[in-house]
């Protein structure tokens, strides 16, 4: 009897598994997708629509999505799809540039940080502490305030504010790699603490970097749209997702509701797609996350 409730008990799990790892799949393969179609729609919608995204046309103001205009007009009569795109453009790239400003940033602080140890560790994490006790955004919003709007600033705003928690990360890391075995053997060698450092800990520490910055594309994405949606961030007549649901608060109120829902929908579906695939690549580099996933 214990046999058979044992082989019960295995078939339970490895169906289990089965079905986890089926989810993770379709996951993947559904934010693979999206990101795919993201990337399609920046590259291929410019040239294949030709039309001019800052025309007006006041006579089609706030038309409905048709044929002519796949996500409608706003308020002047712009098409809302390559206004969209546009935005998508412009988020993407505060996105990519901000948090990789951010990553080389936070990775260097947390790797001085883990590597020297001591009284420049316990500085420099005091100074991280004292930093993220400022919400984000509030200090994002005062280092915008002293530039002319414009998007890099904004990159600065974004990447200046989420250095902290890659830095924290890199820091966790190094320590854990520095009770490595090879790192005493290094350190018993004669190699001095910065080639440790350069030869041992960062390459150790790189996925784990990269897996931030990836990370951080979408959050900074957010960051610089909730920036232009208050005012503080993009020029008005750029095109960013954040001027764009800005722009379309009237129109909502009206009962237009498509000027929202797709500069919104171009915020959500990268954010979706770039957590699926950066929850893959976690479990990968992680196998202990993984093998805990599976049971």
């Amino acid at each position: 009897m214990a046999d058979v409730a044992a082989e019960k008990t295995g078939t339970a799990w490895r169906s289990r598994g089965g079905d986890r790892r089926s989810t993770r799949t379709l996951r993947l393969r559904t934010s693979a997708v999206l990101l795919t179609a993201t990337v399609l729609a920046v590259l291929l919608v410019p040239p294949l629509v030709q039309l001019d995204q800052q025309a007006v046309d006041l006579a089609a103001k706030l038309e409905a999505p048709s044929l002519a205009h796949p996500f409608g007009t706003d308020d002047v009569g712009r098409d809302l799809l390559l206004r969209c795109v546009y935005g998508l453009r412009v988020s993407l790239l505060v996105g990519v540039a901000a948090a990789l400003t951010a990553t080389v940033v936070g990775t260097a602080v947390g790797a001085v940080a883990g590597a020297l140890g001591g009284w420049v560790d316990r500085g420099v994490m005091r100074a991280v502490d004292t930093i993220s006790s400022v919400p984000h955004l509030l200090l994002g919003i005062f280092i915008v305030a002293m530039f002319r709007p414009g998007v890099w600033p904004v990159v600065a705003s974004v990447a200046l504010t989420h250095w902290l928690s890659t830095a924290r990360i890199v820091r966790a890391e190094v320590l854990s790699l520095r009770a490595r075995p090879h790192i005493d053997a290094a350190v018993s060698g004669g190699a001095s603490r910065w080639r440790v450092t350069v030869r041992h800990l960062l390459p150790g520490v790189l996925p784990q970097a990269a897996l931030a910055a990836v990370l951080m594309v979408p959050h900074a994405m957010w960051h610089e749209s909730a920036l232009s949606f208050l005012g503080l961030g993009l020029p008005t007549h750029t095109a960013s997702l954040g001027n764009l649901i800005q722009e379309a608060r009237g129109s909502l109120l009206a009962g237009q509701w498509w000027p929202t829902l797709f500069p919104g929908l171009f915020i959500i579906v990268p954010t979706l797609a770039v957590a699926g695939l950066a929850g893959a690549w976690r479990e990968r580099i992680n196998p202990r996350r993984r093998s805990e996933l599976m049971l």
